[in-house]
């Protein structure tokens, strides 16, 4: 696995329309919306839970996020878009947020939806539950409730607004207080058949098959939303998905769920549009992540050999068709506000790897075996399981045998995040925005042991937590921008987790649907504007 051998990789052949589209005024092409239909959106897993005010994943958003609805969305500009909050304002010492609440706003069981809802979801399912919430609002103290429109934030250290209102869109979904007080919140049957306020209400889960929504006939944004139904199938086999599209049975598939030979393919294809339009607000990147309670893994000497074993450029242009690039760290380049150039790297270095292993004194055995590993890799998207792969290959050269298993979604976020049964794991980290809304979780100590996609992997430094708590807390924006290349240049040196490469999502879209993609975080946003034309 060298970069001198030849290379399989084609360019996405809607690149140069992506960047045409761009350019583009909105509503250059508008049509008059139609009306009613089914619009059948491919899912390549099924997820346990359909609560985003519980669990912060795409996974859940692609389906929940069109039932329930956050305080705030975002426009087709990037710009925040009030949802169930109408305004918000923060308090000059930044302990204060107020936030106004959209009024006639209905739950679809007909109860009326008021601050009490904001307030309970804030206190009893963010700060305890939600994944990112736990650390957001870690100083937490109070959500007060004068009236039924207006909920007031208090904190016990300053919270930025920038911060606040740019996780929202993501970490800002309400839940109905009445359907959840006195209940246990993780087991309420209305974590997989949700009530929400959204644009379509849930109306059906076959395990295995479906989830079926429709359309809300008292939704508060009059008008909308224009389809009838949205359902979305369960296709684990990524080549029948594949079938599927190109029969016309699905008309979309999301965050990079078929094959990528097949991507590439469809993107020639004029019946779809390919592109990771619409996918702006969350760039990912393919992760290594290390279980520091192995005492191999404990050594910082063996996380950078590994790291350094990684022909990570290879993997892109061989096995993504060249999709991305390499990271350098937790906070991808597409951040101009965080991302600064120069933190320590480890770049693919096989004599360098060999030499911290034998440094750090795991000598090679029988066999040229140095000690053994388990890694497990998770079933999202093609690319994981590729990259998995191919980390066993390249450990293998300096003398690290990987047993690689590949447990159902379910089974690997208990493993990694309740049960710690592993040694390394793969995955991805999902960039939005802001390092201390969802990525700096991933390394800050402290979070609930089973909750996902945070820091269970061991590591625990003082310094780095309140260097994290510090920054995430700073009212000051050029002071908070300043904070994170210091941050990095830490957590680069440690590395208890790698993120290896920076990538967008691809979507694969019917050009039947109108109004799709048309805003940075779409698949996880609320479609009330999304038609099918017939």
């Amino acid at each position: 696995m060298t970069a001198g051998h030849p290379t399989r990789r084609h360019l996405l052949a809607s690149a140069g329309a992506l960047a045409l589209a761009a350019a583009l005024p909105a509503g250059a092409f508008a049509q008059e919306p139609k009306r009613g239909g089914t619009v059948t959106v491919h899912m390549p897993q099924e997820q346990r839970i359909l609560n985003p005010a519980l669990r912060a994943s795409t996974g859940v958003y692609v389906i929940a996020s069109k039932i329930m609805e956050p305080l705030v969305d975002l426009n087709e500009k990037g710009e925040l878009e009030p949802m169930l909050a109408t305004s918000w304002e923060g308090s000059p010492d930044g302990k204060t947020i107020t936030i106004k609440l959209r009024e006639g706003v209905k739950w679809h069981d007909g109860k009326p939806f008021t601050s009490a809802d904001v307030q309970y979801t804030a206190m009893e399912l963010w700060k305890k539950h939600l994944n990112y919430g736990t650390a957001l609002h870690s100083a937490l103290e109070a959500v007060d409730t004068p009236d039924a429109h207006t909920a007031i934030f208090r904190y016990s250290r300053p919270m930025p607004m920038d911060l606040f209102m740019g996780a929202a869109p993501d970490l800002g979904y309400i839940a109905p207080k009445h359907i959840y007080e006195g209940t246990n919140i993780l087991d309420n049957p209305a974590n997989v058949a949700p009530i929400g306020t959204g644009p379509f209400k849930f109306a059906q889960y076959e395990r295995g098959q479906y989830v079926i929504a429709e359309r809300n006939p008292d939704y508060w944004r009059k008008g909308y939303p224009y389809l009838d139904k949205i359902v979305w199938r369960f296709i684990t086999d990524k080549a029948a998905a594949t079938a599927a599209i190109e029969a016309g049975q699905v008309h979309m598939s999301n965050y990079s769920s078929l094959p990528l030979a097949d991507i590439d393919r469809l993107g020639k294809d004029p019946r779809f549009e390919v592109s990771s339009r619409g996918n702006e607000r969350q760039p990912f990147q393919n992760t290594i992540e290390f279980n520091l309670r192995r005492k191999e893994l404990a050594d910082v000497r063996v996380r950078r050999a590994i790291i350094h074993a990684v022909d990570t450029d290879f993997f892109i242009e061989n096995f993504l068709y060249g999709n991305g690039k390499r990271a350098h760290g937790p906070i991808p380049s597409v951040s101009t506000n965080f991302y600064k150039a120069g933190a320590p790297d480890y770049a693919f270095d096989v004599k360098k790897a060999n030499a911290l292993l034998d440094e750090a004194g795991f000598k090679r055995g029988a066999g040229g075996v140095r000690f053994s590993l388990k890694m497990l890799s998770p079933p999202f998207g093609e690319d994981i399981p590729l990259w998995s792969t191919f980390i066993q290959q390249s450990l293998q050269q300096v003398g690290i045998k990987v047993e690689l298993q590949r447990p159902d979604a379910a089974t690997y976020l208990t493993a990694v995040y309740r049960d710690w049964d592993y040694d390394l794991s793969t995955g991805w980290h999902i960039y939005r925005a802001d390092p201390a809304i969802s990525t700096m979780v991933w390394y800050r100590s402290g979070s609930p042991k089973g909750t996902a996609f945070t820091n269970q992997w061991g590591w625990v430094d003082p310094k780095a937590d309140k260097m994290m708590d510090d920054a995430a807390f700073e009212i000051d924006p050029a002071k908070r921008k300043a904070a994170y290349p210091e941050i990095v240049n830490l957590l680069n040196t440690e590395v208890p987790l790698w993120m290896a490469t920076e990538r967008q999502f691809i979507s694969v879209t019917s050009k039947k649907l109108k109004n799709h993609h048309n805003n940075p975080r779409w698949p996880s946003s609320h479609w009330a504007d999304l038609w099918i034309e017939s």
